[in-house]
């Protein structure tokens, strides 16, 4: 009989942890959360102060009565749950349904599932930290009262189903806000005056800069014209060389969001998807019993701290330095973190850097691989020299006129060696050359090219660019971006059109609603001041009970008010103007979860749907009597297809034009590439000019 039962959230973990604790440790799983508020109920005692009713999750009582039955035959009680606040109050709730003291040594932390790191944390127990609790149970309750006080008001005014949260409505707030934005948008004209320039040979790029050194802006044709009116030769004198040498930095280790982020960026992976792989990598894999079984690979990956320990930093740096070298080494550098970080956890970080990506890729499946392998990289590049560039800025002249040219060349690839950021832009690093120059040059101007230019609008959110901005504007934490994004997708609020996110109709109703009566709910300034107060609890500085308090006290007499005055929202089936082709009966438009959709008038006797096609006034090339138009596939990628499908089998993934190729006479398509799209042939190699 084992003399020492360790509780963790996960069997993944359980059988690893004990093998690395012995043979007198028994380590078992409480499958997550066992005790929480209810599901049928608010579960939230207004008059007591905002007291919390507990229940044993149904279904866990089994999993519940196999803990108590252990705890009663073991020695001594560990709660090891996930080094969180949720962990915390996990560890708590067990504590008082296996009556242990919570004041007791019972708790134990680890950052990461390795041998060492295990006996290491069970050398220092703790007592729990009720302050951590505090802070995971005021966001619970704060999240209940916000959430079952509006979603049955939703349910009644609007249509069953509905929700609305305390960060998610502030995310599809902020998408709809976007969608504005660019609906909104009055593109304005600019141009700019770009040349092509031969030094022996050399040619080069060069842009218009000023004249005589002063700013002039190119609004129009007119400012253009008479800018190259000024230009009656070909000959341009080199009026500076200006060289220098710029260093540029590796980014920090990765945080939860930075890694969502990037996983996105060079993945295309989702939020949901790399939280899911990181579990998996952080819980532990199977490295064979040579390589020691079942180990973490990573650690903790929920975290918005970037630090590294002394232990991981060693090891890092010499690893860097067996493999380049000592030049390659990199000086320490700490993070400027503008909020609060929960800086007990380390970023997300490999477990080894020894274990590189290229010695695991045998164990791991094709994404664990491609996420163990980014965090490796970044973990590793972090710790290394700066990257060091030699640059040159041309400036040449004729008539006052002054063009500039920009060239750059890696002189020392420092960290680029291993691993580079991304970016929403995809841009890239490139090496631009110039030829030598000197002042006093004469170089020639082969080609000067003026290009008008739109203003456009801001882009839609990708998932990389809303993590990026919720963190940004301190709303939500770590564990909270990729359960939100998946909700407001879930509830039909949102959906996704080309990895972008676009609000729905239904969105559109539900956010007006609480605008108009909780504005708070969706004030980005006030949610993340919540999040400041909740972190204030967990340091202790003020009691939950007030912070809700705070905020219940005005939200009940809003909640009173729309009651009274909301209006009951009948969300009519417009009629589509076609009849059903199994019934007879009038097509109406429904709203559905990711929008309108077409169905019988006669449900439910008739159950018959159709999505709604979008015509793009292009004839299908296959069967000549069909329209193109547009769908999408299963995995909300758009794609272009003919109206008389089954019959006509056409598919293409770009959008097909109304014009013939001159060429060929085949179909053209616009296809999209880097910075804009493109018109090219789907049969011959005809393409015409990229527009941006």
């Amino acid at each position: 009989m084992a003399d020492y039962l360790v509780i963790v959230e996960s069997p993944a973990k359980a059988k690893t942890i004990e093998r690395y604790l012995g043979r007198k440790y028994k380590v078992k799983a409480s499958m997550g959360h066992v005790i929480d508020l209810p599901k049928s109920q608010m579960g939230v005692d207004y008059e007591n102060d905002y007291k919390p009713k507990y229940i044993t999750i149904r279904g866990k009582g089994p999993v519940l009565k196999e803990l108590k039955t252990a705890a009663k035959k073991a020695k001594k009680v560990y709660l090891a749950a996930d080094p969180d606040r949720e962990g915390e109050a996990i560890a708590w709730h067990l504590a008082h349904a296996l009556n242990i003291d919570e004041d007791s040594e019972c708790r134990v932390v680890f950052n990461e599932i390795t041998k060492d790191a295990i006996k290491e944390s069970f050398k220092q127990p703790r007592s729990i930290n009720m302050n951590l609790v505090n802070a995971q149970q005021g966001r619970r309750i704060l999240d209940r009262l916000v959430g079952y006080n509006i979603s049955p008001l939703l349910w009644k005014k609007v249509k069953k189903g509905l929700s609305a949260g305390r960060v998610q409505s502030v995310a599809v707030k902020m998408i709809i806000d976007r969608e504005n934005e660019i609906k909104n948008f009055e593109p304005e004209e600019y141009w700019s005056i770009d040349a092509k320039f031969n030094k022996d040979s050399d040619v080069f790029d060069g842009q218009f800069y000023r004249v005589d050194n002063k700013k002039v802006s190119l609004s129009t044709k007119d400012d253009v014209d008479q800018i190259l009116a000024k230009i009656p030769a070909k000959e341009f004198d080199v009026e500076s060389v200006k060289k220098r040498e710029r260093k540029r930095n590796p980014s920090l280790p990765f945080t939860t969001s930075s890694l969502q982020q990037e996983a996105a960026r060079k993945l295309n992976f989702r939020a949901r998807k790399t939280m899911m792989l990181a579990q998996q990598l952080y819980e532990g894999i199977d490295l064979g019993k040579k390589d020691g079984g079942i180990t973490g690979l990573i650690t903790y990956m929920r975290t918005d701290s970037t630090r590294l320990s002394e232990t991981a930093r060693n090891e890092g740096q010499q690893y860097i330095e067996d493999k380049y070298g000592k030049a390659f080494l990199g000086a320490d550098r700490k993070s400027k973190s503008k909020q609060k970080t929960q800086d007990a956890h380390e970023a997300v970080r490999p477990t080894s850097a020894f274990r590189t990506p290229a010695s695991l890729k045998s164990v791991l499946s094709r994404d664990q691989y491609r996420l163990y392998k980014l965090i490796w990289e970044r973990f590793t590049a972090s710790l290394m020299a700066p990257a060091v560039m030699d640059t040159v800025t041309v400036t040449l002249n004729q008539n006052g006129i002054q063009f500039r040219a920009n060239g750059s060349q890696i002189k020392f690839k420092g960290f680029m060696e291993v691993y580079v950021e991304g970016n929403d832009d995809n841009k890239k690093d490139e090496d631009r050359l110039l030829p030598e120059l000197e002042e006093g040059m004469t170089v020639k101007a082969e080609k000067i090219i003026p290009n008008q230019h739109f203003t456009q609008p801001p882009p839609r959110y990708t998932e990389a660019r809303l993590v990026k901005t919720m963190e940004e504007k301190g709303i939500g934490r770590p564990s909270t971006f990729a359960p939100t994004l998946d909700t407001i997708q879930k509830r039909g609020y949102v959906s996704l059109d080309n990895k972008r996110f676009v609000p729905t109709e239904l969105g559109g109703i539900v956010m007006d609603l609480i605008v108009e009566f909780f504005p708070e709910v969706i004030d980005i300034d006030f949610t993340a001041q919540m999040e400041h107060d909740l972190d204030r609890i967990e340091d202790g500085d003020i009691k939950w009970v007030k912070i809700i308090d705070d905020f219940y006290q005005g939200f009940e007499k809003r909640l009173t008010k729309a009651e009274a005055e909301m209006e009951k929202i009948e969300i009519k089936d417009e009629p589509a103007g076609e009849t059903c082709e199994k019934c007879g009966s009038e097509m109406v438009f429904k709203m559905g979860r990711y929008g309108k959709f077409m169905a019988c008038s006669n449900f439910p006797e008739c159950r018959n749907t159709k999505p709604i096609l979008k015509e793009i006034g292009v004839a299908c090339p296959k069967c000549k009597k069909g329209q193109i138009v547009e769908r999408k596939s299963k995995k909300k990628r758009t794609f272009y297809g003919c109206d008389q499908y089954p019959d006509c089998d056409f598919l293409s993934w770009d959008k097909p034009i109304e014009r013939p190729c001159p060429k060929c006479n085949e179909m053209l398509v616009e296809k999209k590439v880097k910075k804009g799209t493109q018109i090219q042939c789907s049969s011959c190699d005809y393409k015409e000019e990229q527009q941006s």
